[in-house]
């Protein structure tokens, strides 16, 4: 197998699934109607609730699902090989991922852009609704931590990458004075983005920024607190959407290169199923493969950014199915490119680093053998970089023998295309903690009067999660967060499921079918990762914290399934109950 046939299988199988399920979800399930306004213009204020072109919307809904986790986690997995991992990010993709993306954009649509937290609560008990809060909030300030200490080290060790991305945000928020405060033509306004773009990047290199890690981390808390808080066109929106270049051409420039190169996979398809990833003791591929992918294949976070940044944004009903059914198999893409790059290029950034490797008592030519790859994999990554250097130097390398470009500028170019997935992940799901925590406490607001205002005040709720996941990577614990935040995001994905798989049943009206098929995904991914978080409590060493946030972990997920089988059971809805928002 080469990397020509292996990707057009993975184009191919995409388009079908899109053309097919995606539009058969659309029509059937979903029934979106153009007729119906959008909570971006029910609830419009200019600040969260903004009509948006879909080429903008994509561009930002794309980045900020997308952030370092497609990369990081299909890198880490490639322990497994890398047919191993693949299996994996296809399968989640086309019946839990691409699903679990569109129905949560769907639902919160037609729930005036509720969060799915509070649809989780209409649909089971209003305690669920505050379980879901808890793991929500759990899971993106683990995911917020492990984003800004994996973000740090790549600028510490890229200073000219770092500078790129600060007078990156300085030309996308001149973008966005233009766009919508001067209001001039979309067309030049996309021009001039593009170039002010390019001056950043030239700036970076001319002047790059070294700082400490600790300094980076100081700067994460300011940026994704005051980001988190200004209203969307000033930053989030005109910077996604300069984003989404940078990341479509690198993803269309990886495409092209590895059809165009043709090369063989030099890396093993199947090492073992136990190699040694998690903490260095063998893990093995079932339960554990969901909690290393994580977002290269399905993410719960992605429903939590869904319904709280996406809904509120889309113009139309039937522009959803491209931004989320298709903005997760446009990532699953993005996992294919990095597995397949990987697997073909890995192994000459090895060698090159053979003597690091030595050091480490690694011998590079050997980890051609499927069983010395499975127990060495994750050691000879941390020579060249971690899981974010074996991906960005076997790009250079894809780059040089697919466009004859210095294998040093492709480099360059994928750590930028790193850095700005990452940042997006991280002031968004900022956002969506904001939102959260306005949600807890809106019932209260009547009790408490003049102080619900100030608990809830939208910089006082942006710098709280911002505080705790800068405290979470201030002793640079990403190695020990990584797996137990993979274990809530992918709980958190089985749970929002299981939500909206509720809600097809009882607002949508659709047929029993396509319920039964969502709930029997839904239920595997529940089964797969429970038992994962089992298997990570006893045998993965690690601290009191992390255990004790797997433990948590654990309970709400047993109290989820329980309000989820008690609400099943429910033989005649009161569908009064749910019919003030739904607008079928």
């Amino acid at each position: 197998m080469n990397t020509s046939l292996l990707l057009i299988l993975g184009i191919i199988i995409y388009l079908v699934c899109y053309l097919w399920y995606g539009k058969n979800l659309e029509r059937k399930v979903v029934k979106a109607d153009d007729s119906k306004p959008t909570p971006a213009h029910t609830k419009f204020d200019d600040v969260d609730f903004v009509p948006t072109h879909p080429a903008v919307l994509f561009g930002h809904h794309f980045a900020s699902i997308a952030g370092g986790a497609p990369i990081l986690g299909p890198a880490l997995a490639m322990a497994w090989g890398w047919w191993a991992g693949l299996l994996w990010i296809w399968f989640g993709n086309i019946l839990i991922g691409a699903v679990h993306d569109y129905l949560s954009i769907m639902a919160s649509v037609r729930y005036e852009g509720k969060s799915i937290q509070w649809i989780a609560g209409k649909m089971m008990r209003p305690r669920t609704s505050y379980l879901f809060q808890v793991f929500a909030y759990l899971t993106l300030v683990l995911a917020l931590g492990a984003f800004s200490t994996s973000l740090a080290y790549l600028y510490v060790a890229r200073p000219d990458v770092g500078s790129m991305s600060m007078w990156f945000i300085v030309a996308a928020v001149i973008t966005g004075f233009l766009l919508y405060k001067l209001r001039i033509n979309f067309l030049v306004g996309t021009i001039v983005g593009i170039l002010l773009t390019l001056v950043a990047i030239w700036l970076g290199f001319k002047t790059p920024l070294a700082l400490s890690y600790k300094g980076w981390l100081v700067i994460f808390f300011f940026y994704m607190m005051v980001a988190s808080a200004l209203p969307v066109w000033i930053l989030l929106q005109p910077r996604d959407y300069l984003n989404a270049y940078i990341l479509v051409l690198g993803l269309a420039m990886g495409v092209v290169a590895l059809i165009l190169v043709g090369a063989k996979m030099e890396l093993a398809a199947f090492t073992s199923w136990s190699p040694n990833i998690v903490g260095g003791v063998p893990s093995p591929y079932w339960p554990v493969i969901p909690l290393i992918i994580a977002c290269g294949s399905l993410s719960g976070i992605h429903g939590l950014i869904g319904s709280g940044t996406t809904s509120k944004q889309l113009d139309k009903e039937t522009q959803g199915l491209i931004v989320g059914y298709g903005g997760m198999l446009t990532e699953g893409l993005l996992s294919t490119v990095v597995t397949i790059t990987i697997a073909a290029f890995g192994l000459l950034v090895f060698k090159e680093a053979g003597g690091k490797l030595a050091e480490m008592g690694v011998i590079a030519d050997n980890l051609k053998e499927p069983l010395y790859m499975g127990k060495n994999y994750v050691k000879a990554i941390d020579a060249v970089g971690g899981p974010l250097g074996i991906f960005t130097q076997s790009y250079g390398i894809l780059f040089e023998q697919a466009f004859g470009i210095s294998a040093q500028v492709g480099t360059v170019f994928s750590s930028l295309w790193v850095s700005a997935f990452t940042l997006t992940s991280m002031d968004t799901g900022n956002r969506v903690l904001r939102f959260a925590w306005e949600e807890v406490w809106e019932p209260l607001k009547a009790s408490l009067g003049e102080f619900h205002k100030t608990i809830t005040n939208r910089w006082l709720a942006s710098a709280i999660p911002s505080a705790l996941s800068i405290m979470l990577a201030w002793n640079k614990a990403y190695n020990v967060l990584w797996p137990a935040f993979g274990g809530a995001n992918q709980m958190l994905a089985a749970a929002t499921l299981l939500t909206v798989a509720l809600w097809v049943l009882k607002m949508a009206g659709s047929l029993e079918k396509h319920v039964r098929f969502i709930i029997a995904c839904a239920g595997v991914l529940w089964l797969t990762v429970f038992a994962g978080l089992w298997w990570f409590l006893f045998a993965v060493p690690s601290s009191l914290l992390v255990r004790g946030f797997v433990i948590l972990e654990i309970v709400l997920a047993l109290v989820f399934i329980y309000d989820f089988y008690h609400s099943m059971q429910k033989a005649s809805p009161l569908k009064e109950q749910y019919q003030e928002a739904a607008r079928p």
